[in-house]
């Protein structure tokens, strides 16, 4: 009986696993919205906004590092960060980085 679940699991796991990636992206993009209205827009690039547009475009799998270049930046991606992790996900999920 158990090895029947788990083929069961384990069948549906790619279906299970798009479902996941499709929600951690609409969790992003809510993430961002509300993080925005919260913080507002003064010291934030348009290439920053540019760049989280374009991550959630791409349904938030395109491999793009976004580098925070003002304070504002920075307390925007560590929002973003925090908020994405209090809904399950890695914080290697957001697109943050700087080479």
């Amino acid at each position: 009986m158990l090895r029947l679940a788990v083929a069961l699991i384990l069948s549906g796991t790619p279906a299970l696993a798009d479902a996941w990636g499709d929600k951690k992206c609409d969790l992003y993009r809510a993430a961002f919205d509300d993080a925005r209205a919260m913080l507002g827009s003064d010291g934030i690039s348009d290439s920053f906004t540019d760049g989280n547009a374009r991550f959630i475009a791409s349904g938030c799998t395109e491999q793009i590092r976004i580098c925070p270049q003002s304070a504002k930046e920075l307390e925007l991606a560590d929002m973003l960060t925090v908020m994405t992790m209090s809904e399950g996900m890695a914080s290697t999920f957001v697109p943050f980085g700087c080479l």
